[in-house]
């Protein structure tokens, strides 16, 4: 019975002890990647190695206008919904015409961002990753690098150039959605005059809250490129591992852009 016991001991430390050793494998697998991929977007261009815009501008339309239309009805209606449900609270207190400056506050540190994040990340991020996926599995990544060329290069940077800029760009006109939304029903429902509306929201918003903003979308648009390269390029099998890793990153990428951005959230308000 002691021998029994002390083995199943001795299994269940192994098995955490591989555990922990896959999850650091993981996490140097991505940081060696991130920093490849930086190298090449900023680095490489000031020693006479060019990004290859062409790919880009096609990654931007890709990932940014097909994207807009979903992420600008989503904040819409995530400024429809905070006006309202804070209405009712505010209205206890007298102070319903503040909904305006709550609801600018809210989206455009907060909420803007992170749905503009979530929803790229079950859009682009999945995307990314199966094609990328099934290009690793056809060995057409084996092909450029039996080319001399570089699968970070010629398949990543022009993917994260083009996040890194659209994900903010969206976030901005996302930011003036879903204001825009809390306006509408200020203004047809709550009964909140137009003008105290707006004077209240510019009055609460701050320059800093922009940039809080736009400074989290970059790292969510690194964190959507990097997780769903990583498991595209580590996919060993057919088809049904390409599935199986897409999942996996888009819902690695969310809990991600999640933690990351409780992180930046404190660091902004001890840094104030």
């Amino acid at each position: 019975m002691t021998a029994q016991f002390f083995g199943y001991i001795g299994r269940k430390t192994f098995r955490i002890k591989d555990t922990f050793a896959d999850l650091f494998k993981e996490i140097s697998g991505v940081y060696h990647l991130t920093r490849h991929t930086l190298y090449c977007s900023f680095i490489e261009p000031l020693r006479g190695k060019p990004i290859k815009w062409g790919s880009m501008w096609i990654q931007m339309e890709e990932v940014g206008v097909k994207s807009a239309l979903i992420v600008f009805l989503t904040l819409f209606l995530i400024g429809v919904i905070l006006a309202i449900q804070t209405a009712y609270q505010m209205s206890q207190f007298g102070a319903i015409e503040y909904v305006g400056a709550l609801v600018g506050v809210a989206i455009t540190r907060e909420l803007g961002p992170l749905m503009a994040a979530l929803v790229m990340a079950g859009r682009v991020g999945a995307a990314f990753t199966a094609e990328l996926g099934t290009m690793k599995v056809s060995d057409e990544i084996l092909a450029l690098e039996t080319m001399a060329l570089d699968p970070v290069k010629f398949l990543i940077v022009p993917r994260f150039l083009a996040l890194i800029v659209m994900l903010p760009c969206l976030t901005i006109l996302g930011n003036l959605m879903g204001i825009f939304g809390g306006f509408l029903v200020g203004v047809t429902t709550l009964g909140i005059d137009p003008i105290i509306y707006m004077d209240r929201s510019i009055e609460a918003l701050q320059v800093k809250d922009v940039f809080s903003g736009l400074f989290k979308s970059g790292m969510f648009a690194l964190i959507i490129v990097m997780i769903g390269s990583y498991l595209a390029f580590v996919i060993e099998g057919g088809a049904e591992k390409v599935g199986q890793n897409t999942r996996s990153a888009v819902v690695t990428s969310m809990i991600l852009i999640i933690i990351s951005d409780m992180v930046f959230t404190a660091f902004f308000f001890f840094l104030e």
